[in-house]
């Protein structure tokens, strides 16, 4: 499930609804990302976050799909939100159910991982050195790369149990 929002999500309902009547679901991973007070430029008022509605949620789809493919979800869940948000809001919230623990963990980290690299949001920080737009780190490709190789961690291939 993708939702893209304004407003605050309840983490705790958010996770029960994930597995409610399931009971093949053996684990949740969980993911949530918060706005933080400080950055090496200073400290931020404010972050406010933009997208391309359409565009973006067919992005994140595509990334829960390419999820999907890879490990066996009994289901996922992306929440992200954009507008203006103070330091301690909830930005976004990524999980996933699977049958085995592993499985949940892995594809969390993957969905984690490219939602930094190929969703379509832009981040704008206002603090003490003032508004400026958040450029990507290459920390965050390199993150996301380790997914692009062939049988990437977790990744399904013919024979292999996953556990």
């Amino acid at each position: 499930m993708i939702r893209v929002q304004q407003e605050d999500f309840d983490i705790g309902a958010e996770l029960a609804r994930l597995s409610d009547g399931d009971h093949s679901v053996g684990g949740i991973a969980s993911f949530i990302g918060l706005v933080r007070d400080m950055t090496p430029d200073g400290a931020i008022g404010s972050m406010t976050l933009e997208h391309y509605p359409g565009m973006t949620e067919k992005q994140l789809a595509a990334i829960e799909a390419e999820a999907q493919r890879r490990w066996p979800l009994q289901a996922s869940l992306i929440i992200h939100r954009y507008g203006r948000l103070a330091p301690g809001d909830r930005i976004v919230l990524v999980a996933t159910a699977s049958a085995h623990r592993q499985a949940a963990l892995e594809a969390c980290a993957f969905l984690i991982d490219w939602l930094k690299t190929k969703a379509p949001f832009w981040k704008m920080e206002d603090g003490t050195a003032g508004a400026h737009w958040v450029e990507a780190k290459t920390s965050d490709d390199a993150a996301a790369e380790r997914w692009a190789r062939p049988e990437a961690p977790g990744e399904k291939a013919p024979g292999k149990k996953q556990g």
